[in-house]
């Protein structure tokens, strides 16, 4: 260390020597690194006597010098590096130091907030326990509120259902009781038709008693049927029945003491004649027993010439066939009919089903220009060729018995048709008749179907009464007469009445048209012959209430001008004859709540005769013109009055056939008035009646409401 001080030493004397100064050159600096080696170059302005050895010697003093230099920066350099090591991890570690303390912090306040949130909801648990305790509390409360309410109602239902039961035996048996009293009433009335006319006494006349017992038995039916409508009898009506019997025994008890007195009359008298006159009396017992053969006689005629109560042997031959027609239709396609397992029958079933039924359905009042499409359409389908339907092609030819049946369904669907759309809109016949008339021409089987058909439905359009046959129940002969029987329930009068008044309109208008576009030189295939001999046939059966005047009306309504073209004469005759002869026998049977019907019929029939007395007249005021009195007009004066009074009586008239004309509408707009508001009268009454039901009141009639998703089923 000493040696190198003295270096450094020299080397400072050197440098303040006034001898020369030292320099550095440049270029050591640059090279620094390759040798660390330093070079001195001494000034331009030393003077050359300086020795080299000195050169020498200083030079490597400066040498030593920067070795020195170089060392101690570079343990200068490794101390500075180490102080920044050391500053370095200080640094790490406070900063390690502090995030440590930072996340401490976070976990603390994590901690803390999780304390408190844990401490809300605890809290808020608590509460809604207490809160649910509560609501428990209050459904408990109201449950037991509700189960004293539910208890108090069943034992009002209870209640009421008893009294309603016992309502309901009581009523019953107050029927059974006039349905007893009835049979009876019936009964004693046999009695005295048999004794009508007694034939040990023949001056004793009986009428007044049958006649009353007559009218007590419609009396009591006519109460037994309105009570039955409304419901069960009060004991007002089992009261009136009783002095009903009450009476009818009455009348048996004096028509037998009549009897009686008589017949002790008339032994009397027997006996006095057989002691005075035996032989007499032989030959008055002999023309007695020669008397009721005339009688007998008599009375065949009376009946022969009296109305029928079956139809013609013809006629029903002719319905029997049509029957046995539809029926072998039937049979013809059975395999389509039962193809339950077979998928594609069953949708060739379907189509042709389709095909059929739906261009009728599009037939109404309103059809204009659509009836010769629906036509074409159907009479394609009956030819094979091949019609659209739901986007599909359908053919008749797709199965062997698809023609059959399609000619079936077809007509089933034109009766529904007009058992359905005529009966509530009766111009709707006319389209439906000219298009079934229009395929009946060209394929006359579907038209033996649709009579077969309308025949089942409409038993009135043959016409012809079902009897009632032993073992036919009930609800069979009431299907046979016409009505619907659905679940036990037979359809209502006017419903039924509707029906028959479709049916038979849609009769009479195809009888009377034709289809305009096809060929009009054949005869019609059902015309104006068979109407005639309908309502001729109709007029020989005897009339039924409420459906007899329905069925004429209707039927004249809507052919009778064709008839009147057709038979003129004859026409006007039958009419009469309705009015005079045939319109009291259906007021004979005709009860005071079914008269809507009559009326109408009446009112149709005198303006039918007001018609006939004004044709009448006129051609009577004709016929009464004299001859004699007929002027040759020579003048003009004579010329230009009588033109002047032909022309007076003229515009009296046109004057008089206007105030017909007036008259005329007036009758008809009444009629129709009357008809809406007798239809007016039962709708009212029947609403009237379901207001008067206090069934509401009871709870259990009280129904839930349907859910939200059935609501379109009402609409």
């Amino acid at each position: 260390m000493e040696s190198w001080q003295l270096r450094f030493d020299t080397l400072e004397a050197l440098r303040l020597s006034s001898k020369g100064q030292l320099s550095y050159c440049s270029r050591w600096q640059e090279d620094e690194e390759n040798d660390h080696l330093s070079f001195l170059e001494i000034n331009q302005e030393v003077t050359p006597a300086i020795l080299s050895s000195k050169v020498a010697k200083v030079e490597g003093c400066i040498r030593m010098y920067e070795e020195l230099h170089r060392l101690k920066a570079k343990e200068r350099l490794r101390q500075r590096q180490e102080e920044q090591e050391q500053m370095v991890r200080a640094a790490y570690a406070q900063a390690s130091e502090q995030l440590k303390r930072f996340d401490e912090l976070r976990e603390l306040k994590r901690h803390q907030e999780f304390q408190e949130l844990q401490e809300v909801m605890e809290k808020s648990s608590k509460e809604a326990q207490g809160q649910q305790e509560k609501l428990k509390e209050e459904h408990r409360h109201r449950a037991k509120i509700l189960n004293l309410k539910l208890r108090e109602a069943e034992q009002q239902r209870q209640r009421q259902e008893e009294l309603e039961r016992l309502r309901k035996e009581e009523g019953q048996e107050r029927l059974r009781r006039l349905y007893s009293i009835q049979e009876e009433l019936l009964q004693l009335n046999q009695q005295i038709d048999p004794n009508y006319r007694h034939k040990d006494l023949p001056r004793i006349d009986l009428s007044a008693y049958s006649n009353r017992g007559n009218q007590i038995c419609g009396l009591v039916s006519g109460l037994i049927r309105t009570t039955s409508e409304k419901g069960f009898p009060t004991q007002a009506d089992v009261a009136n029945t009783e002095r009903a019997l009450q009476e009818m025994r009455g009348l048996i008890s004096s028509m037998q003491q009549e009897i009686t007195a008589a017949l002790e009359e008339k032994k009397r008298k027997d006996e006095e004649e057989k002691k005075q006159k035996q032989k007499e009396l032989e030959e008055k017992e002999q023309m007695k027993s020669q008397t009721p053969a005339p009688a007998q006689q008599s009375g065949g005629k009376q009946q022969k010439e009296g109305l029928q109560v079956k139809t013609e042997e013809s006629i029903m031959q002719w319905y029997q066939q049509l029957q046995d027609a539809a029926e072998q239709c039937v049979a013809a396609f059975s395999e389509i009919g039962n193809c339950k397992g077979n998928t594609e029958v069953r949708k060739i079933k379907t189509n042709l089903q389709k095909a059929a039924t739906i261009p009728v359905s599009q037939i109404s009042s309103i059809s204009g220009s659509k009836l010769r499409e629906v036509f074409d359409k159907i009479n394609n389908l009956l030819s094979g060729k091949p019609v659209q339907t739901e986007g599909q092609a359908v053919s008749v030819t797709q199965h062997p018995q698809g023609l059959d049946f399609v000619y079936y369904k077809l007509a089933e669907k034109f009766v529904k048709h007009g058992e359905g759309e005529v009966s509530f809109h009766h111009d709707s016949a006319f389209p439906i008749a000219v298009v079934l008339s229009g395929i009946w021409e060209l394929h006359p089987r579907v038209g033996d179907i649709f009579l077969a058909h309308l025949h089942k439905k409409c038993p009135y359009s043959v016409p012809f009464y079902p009897a009632r046959k032993e073992g036919t129940s009930m609800e069979e002969y009431q299907r046979m007469l016409g009505y619907e029987v659905r679940d036990s329930k037979v359809e209502e009068q006017d419903h039924f009445l509707k029906r028959m008044s479709g049916m038979i309109r849609l009769y009479a208008a195809i009888i009377q048209l034709r289809w305009p576009y096809g060929n009009k030189q054949g005869a019609h295939p059902h015309g104006l012959s068979y109407g005639w001999r309908w309502l001729a046939q109709m007029l020989n059966l005897e009339p039924l209430a409420d459906v007899t005047a329905m069925l004429l009306l209707d039927f004249l309504e809507v052919c009778g001008n064709a008839l009147m073209k057709q038979y003129g004469i004859q026409f006007w005759k039958t009419m009469f004859f309705i009015q005079k002869s045939y319109i009291p026998r259906i007021e004979a049977v005709t009860s005071s709540g079914q008269m809507g019907c009559l009326s109408r019929l009446k009112n149709f029939m005198q303006t039918l005769h007001s018609s006939i007395m004004l044709s009448s007249f006129r051609k009577v005021k004709v016929q009464k013109m004299d001859p004699s009195g007929v002027k040759v007009l020579e003048t003009a004066e004579d010329i230009q009055e009588r033109r002047q009074q032909v022309l007076d009586r003229y515009h009296r008239f046109k004057e008089l056939s206007s105030l017909r004309r007036q008259k005329l509408e007036d009758s008809y707009r009444f009629q129709f008035f009357q008809r809406d508001a007798d239809e007016l009268e039962k709708w009212i009454q029947e609403k009237l009646q379901i207001a008067s039901d206090e069934n509401y009141k009871d709870p259990s009639n009280l129904q839930a409401s349907p859910p939200a998703t059935l609501y379109f089923l009402y609409c």
